[in-house]
């Protein structure tokens, strides 16, 4: 370890050699590096961790430069992908940490694949498929997970620690969602950065050792309203919860409750179906897209949307179908970005 580099976080009594040195052991696996996940990779880089895990399936544009940390014009323009180009700028802030940079779709079996020697699980994506997957992730493997979700001015976090906290299941059956997504109501970049200041601090305590300092709290806040709230989370837990309960299914790693996504032969199109159980409504999901300028229209049975030159057309049982496209990485890019 090179302790002169890591001084000043060496001098913070809290962690000192000892916790540096726990830090230096660790592997943390971060899901997504957009604006969640570029901010959290650069902070636990810059401390030192032993070795990151980046897995997007997605590339850089332009619009993610207004909050998402690591990224250049160059990376926009080139449509370098996410992970990859995380990955050089990680490198060059930190050569000695191990920067694992996976291009492609997180699935269950991806996922499971690399759960041996993983430390910690950080939120970075953006729709709550991934989370739960991760949810299902950390309490199969007994691995500290760190929820964190952001849009406009509204953002949440929440610290799972399996066997100790509610799981995210328990804690979203009994908190509303926002239901809105970057596309649809757009971000601002302090929302970012304090949703993984809250995520980063938890962070160095898990690596560190530090356990009993980790939050025990569910925060949400909404920076341009100056609202606030941190609500203890314990009484949340559910008994019977597939998750977390006395007899854990872990419905989120079954095959059953994956998104399916097919290509159409000969339509230049590209199905979606949602994971099993999750519902839409139309309604809702309707006038947000309005209000977002899209060009929207219907029938009784679906509702056609027009985002950008793509047409996506949902109907009542959940299904989606992303016109004008057959790749599958597209299609959910989109369909993520309309429904969250």
């Amino acid at each position: 370890m090179d302790r002169e580099r890591y001084s000043r976080q060496i001098l913070f009594k809290p962690i000192g050699d000892k916790g540096q040195n726990e830090i230096s052991s660790k592997h943390v696996l971060i899901l997504g590096v957009g604006a969640l996940g570029t901010h959290t990779a650069e902070t636990l880089a810059r401390a030192g961790v032993r070795k990151i895990t980046i897995i997007d399936r997605d590339y850089v544009e332009m619009s993610n430069l207004q909050r998402q940390h690591l990224y250049t014009e160059t990376d926009a323009l080139e449509r370098w992908p996410k992970a990859e180009a995380a990955k050089d700028k990680l490198k060059r802030i930190n050569s000695s940490v191990d920067i694992e940079a996976i291009v492609g779709h997180a699935d269950a079996d991806l996922l499971e694949s690399i759960m041996d020697d993983v430390d910690l699980l950080m939120d970075g994506t953006d729709n709550f498929d991934a989370r739960f997957l991760l949810n299902d992730l950390a309490h199969k493997y007994n691995i500290p997970y760190i929820f964190g979700s952001c849009v406009g001015s509204f953002g949440m976090t929440f610290t799972i620690i399996p066997g100790v906290t509610p799981c995210l299941q328990c804690l979203l059956k009994r908190l509303p969602l926002q239901g809105q997504t970057c596309d649809t109501v757009g971000i601002i970049a302090p929302t970012v950065q304090m949703v993984t200041a809250q995520q980063s601090a938890e962070a160095l305590k898990i690596l560190s050792g530090n356990n009993e300092a980790v939050r025990k709290t569910y925060v949400s806040f909404d920076l341009w309203e100056n609202d606030y709230l941190s609500l203890k989370a314990g009484a949340l837990k559910d008994p019977n919860c597939h998750t977390c309960g006395p007899s854990p299914t872990y419905p989120y790693l079954q095959k059953d409750a994956e998104m399916k996504v097919a290509v159409l032969c000969g339509r230049n199109t590209v199905q979606i179906r949602p994971a099993a159980g999750k519902t839409l409504t139309l309604e809702q999901l309707t006038e947000r897209w309005r209000e977002a300028g899209y060009e929207v229209s219907g029938n009784p049975f679906l509702v056609s949307v027009i985002k950008e030159g793509t047409r996506v057309v949902f109907f009542k049982d959940g299904r989606a179908l992303v016109h004008g496209t057959n790749n599958q990485v597209e299609a959910r890019k989109v369909y993520h970005s309309l429904v969250g």
